[in-house]
């Protein structure tokens, strides 16, 4: 097997390990520094305060999530409107049974949720999480910054 398509395992201290291909992680890399408006409203407005470390653009397996809160084996995806085509929605399918196999649930907002109902799928998230937005870091104004 050659070094580009090698499978790695990623450790996590306080998770179990996952399989990953290493050959995605320039792509993952490329993609954190690139997030569509949603991902980057969701992310600098609400994730970072999350009481759990958030990975943005994580690989497992052979896929790359949105983002990965390994303390609560949850992944967010946002996704756009090229996820409503037949094909992609059975691809998504395929993606998020195999993340259950891994005992990963997968939580999915549309784009147009989060600009439309921004509040309504943070408190989606919170509830799935069990908690309240008392439960958030206090906000922090920086790069990026919504």
């Amino acid at each position: 097997m050659d070094e580009a398509n090698e499978i790695c395992t990623y450790c996590n201290k306080k998770e179990m390990s996952y399989n990953y291909n290493k050959s995605l992680v320039t792509n993952s890399q490329t993609l954190r520094k690139n997030m569509t408006p949603e991902e980057k409203q969701i992310w600098y407005s609400f994730l970072k305060r999350l009481p759990y470390t958030v990975n943005r653009q994580k690989v497992i397996g052979s896929y790359i999530v949105d983002f990965y809160i390994a303390e609560k084996r949850t992944v967010i995806e946002i996704d756009g409107v090229q996820h409503k085509t037949k094909e992609n929605e059975e691809k998504d399918k395929q993606r998020d049974a195999d993340l259950n196999k891994l005992g990963i649930q997968v939580l999915r907002y549309t784009n147009k949720a989060v600009n439309t109902n921004f509040i309504k799928v943070c408190e989606d998230i919170l509830m799935k999480f069990g908690l309240t937005v008392n439960d958030l870091k206090p906000a922090r104004r920086g790069k990026g910054e919504v």
